[in-house]
């Protein structure tokens, strides 16, 4: 059966810029080794790499109505995935700058769009019938939607990223039925996890070129170690997990299987310039 989802949150366009090695904070002129346009954003992520899977999916976002926003919409759907989006404030598309040396990341907002109009539960109750998954990512306008798809008896799914365990604003998030998050900010993280399964979440935690990890509301852990791996370009590759793994479970595989899926998929990201490796570029 193919998996119907429902993701919400950024959609971006994102400027890549390689250098040989990250800059310090001071003055100065650095010469990019490649640089390239290209989509962003985690739910753009995601929704690309459920899309490349088999999976139906819509992404609500907020773009703008720039020349940007339309390229950004004309890319997600010449990838198969369904865009409904609120208009944003200023007009403009979301934008970041990401400076890569080295696998590591420096991401500038270069624009963060505010909706005209916020989502509602009219919209919930629209948007979530006949989903198998809600996917809820890291915005304002989707920070609802974690309640609205468990009150619709919808799972919700989110990334959490690099969560510390303290963040107000990703206390509605971390209430979803499934979350993932990176280790990197969170040296308790088995402690964190073992506490979100025991009140029903399942939970999975990536450590990058480390392997991942992921414990059921059972208690039951499993735990897949890295792999060698040709790297392009490092972003996305969180988000591409999320997709594979999710895929996976829908399909009915076990947590070391979905964990083996997601890191398939994560390194389809990894071996290609765009989100879900060679799909995902930025229509003209």
């Amino acid at each position: 059966m193919t998996p119907r989802v429902l993701v919400v949150g950024p959609a971006s366009c994102n400027e890549i810029i390689h250098l040989a090695a990250l800059p310090e904070a001071v003055p100065g002129t650095h010469f990019a080794e490649r640089s390239w346009a290209t989509l962003g954003g985690t739910s753009a992520g995601k929704a690309l790499n459920l899309a490349s899977l088999g999976a139906d999916v819509t992404l609500l976002t907020v773009l703008g109505t720039d020349d940007v926003a339309r390229r950004v919409r004309r890319s997600l759907e010449a990838a198969g995935v369904r865009v409904i989006s609120r208009e944003s404030r200023s007009g403009l598309c979301e934008r970041h700058v990401n400076l890569m040396a080295a696998g590591e990341r420096v991401s500038i907002y270069a624009h963060l769009p505010e909706p005209v109009a916020e989502w509602t539960r009219a919209d919930a109750a629209e948007h979530l019938a006949g989903k198998d998954v809600v996917v809820a990512d890291l915005a304002w306008h989707a920070r609802p939607w974690v309640a609205w798809a468990q009150d619709a008896g919808v799972p919700a799914w989110t990334d959490l990223h690099d969560f510390d365990g303290r963040s107000a604003f990703h206390a509605a998030f971390a209430l979803a039925d499934h979350v993932q998050l990176s280790s990197v900010a969170m040296p308790g993280w088995r402690d964190f996890a073992e506490r979100s399964a025991a009140d029903g979440t399942s939970v999975v935690v990536t450590h990058g070129a480390a392997g991942s990890a992921a414990v059921g509301p059972d208690g039951t852990w499993a735990e897949v170690p890295g792999a060698s791996l040709d790297v392009d370009d490092t972003n996305g590759a969180g988000d591409a997990f999320f997709a594979g793994f999710l895929v996976a479970r829908l399909a009915g595989a076990d947590l070391t299987a979905a964990l083996h899926a997601g890191a398939a998929q994560a390194a389809v990201c990894l071996a290609g310039p765009h989100l879900a490796g060679e799909v995902g570029g930025l229509e003209a």
